[in-house]
Formats: structure tokens, sequence, C-alpha cells
């Protein structure tokens, strides 16, 4: 059936020229005669002197290394507190109102709601002495509550 493939397909098939012989150069592995197994013994010589070797130096494991992290940025959040702490000024606030007594707080107001709206929304009570709408610092927007101050503490407890 291959006489029927042409001369380029039928290359692959011919049979290639036998393996010469060749006369081994050595023994066999097995004639051979070796000197045994010695062991290390012949190269402690290379080694280094045990006084010699530097102490191993210390890696922080993961949960160390986490918990170093943690410990520092603790310290630098109670170091910027306390400096904080020693430059803050409650009497130089200038938007603070004066008595705590005659003060409303009001939350989840409309970030569109101005001092105007509130101040006449809440003057039905009584005079309206102040009112402090608390804005971000950043960017300026209203956080979403305010400080109404009274001139009477009895107009802010009535309904």
């Amino acid at each position: 059936m291959t006489q029927f493939l042409p001369p380029n397909l039928l290359a692959l098939f011919a049979p290639r020229d036998p393996i010469p012989y060749l006369p081994p150069v050595s023994k066999l592995p097995h004639e051979k005669k070796n000197g045994g197994y010695i062991g290390v013994g012949g190269f402690l010589k290379y080694f280094e002197d045990p006084k010699d070797t530097p102490p191993p130096v210390r890696v922080e494991t993961r949960e160390e290394r986490l918990e170093r992290r943690r410990r520092e940025r603790a310290e630098q959040v109670a170091y910027k507190l306390e400096q904080e702490i020693a430059v803050w000024d409650p009497a130089g606030i200038p938007n603070v109102t004066a008595d705590p007594f005659k003060t409303l707080f009001v939350a989840r107001i409309n970030y569109d709601t101005s001092e105007s709206k509130l101040r006449r929304e809440f003057e039905v009570y009584g005079p309206v002495k102040k009112i402090v709408v608390i804005h971000n610092t950043i960017n300026g927007k209203p956080r979403g509550y305010a400080f109404i101050e009274y001139e009477h503490e009895r107009d802010m407890h009535c309904k």
C-alpha cells in the first residue's frame, strides 16, 4: 500500500542506517572498584570556625510587624491628640454658643437649609440669639446639623 505514496512521504518511512558498535571506553559501573562513601569529614577544614560565625539576624514575623505598626500608629495618634489638646483654646472659638442651657441641637437637616430658613422656623418659639450651622472644614459644605441659641431658656422648651 505504501508503494503508491509520493516520494517525499515515502522517504519518511525509509529505514535508517544501523548504529555502529563502539567498544566501552572504561569498565562498567559494577566492575569498577570504588573507595566507598567518605562523608563530610574531608570537607570540615573548609567550614568556618563557629567562634567566627556572626549571630543570626532576627527577622520579625508578620504578626510582630503588624503589632509594631499598630503600636506606632497609636503612639502617633496619642502624640497628635496631646499636641491638639495643648493648643486648644475653647474661649477663642468664634462660632461657639455662650450658654449651653439656652442652646438647641438640631440634627438631620437638609444640606440646602440656610440659617435664615432655620431662623424663620425656630423664631416661632421665641427670639433666637444665634444660629450656627456646622460646615465641613475641608470643602465648606454643611454637615447636616446646627446649634440654635435662644435668648431665654424657657423659649427653647416650648413646643
